[in-house]
């Protein structure tokens, strides 16, 4: 394959997984961010547990490392990972009116979790959107973004 092949296709133009075999196996992280954007009185009523579903955060939370460990069943092509851990913290915004979400993924593997970190963090937008809709339908996510990777032939990334 030549270096501006697509590496996701055959030389047919069929979609295909990336054979990573040759790669070597190296610790890789990868920290993903994201934030939900929300009225101060829906925030107010998270951080003081009055959410009608529950425990807003702690679900949520559950959710971002259930996602992270499914990856490869919801986005084709990726390869599934014997992921070694993930962490995922929800945090009222300082301006208020937001949760703030980080999600860490750690693997020893062939190939990088910078997918597993990004689905960390949108499904736990995602359920801190549906523990919350019966309060506020006007909710957005936004900035869900890769903002650290290491390990791999690629190397470190930070967002500025």
């Amino acid at each position: 394959m030549t270096s501006d092949a697509l590496s996701h296709l055959d030389e047919h133009g069929h979609a295909r997984m990336v054979d990573v075999s040759d790669k070597d196996v190296t610790q890789r992280e990868a920290t993903a961010r994201g934030r939900v954007v929300l009225l101060p009185g829906t925030l107010a009523m998270i951080v003081e547990g009055r959410m009608p579903k529950g425990d807003v955060f702690a679900t949520a939370r559950i959710a971002g490392i259930m996602a992270a460990k499914r990856t490869h069943e919801l986005i084709p092509l990726c390869h599934p990972l014997p992921i070694s851990g993930v962490e995922v913290h929800l945090d009222p915004g300082a301006d208020g009116a937001s949760v703030e979400i980080e999600a860490t993924v750690r693997v020893t593997s062939r190939t990088g979790v910078e997918m597993e970190a990004l689905t960390a963090v949108s499904v736990a937008a995602l359920t801190v959107y549906d523990m919350c809709k019966a309060v506020e339908r006007g909710m957005s996510i936004q900035d869900v973004r890769l903002t650290a990777k290491s390990g791999g032939r690629s190397g470190d990334y930070r967002a500025q």
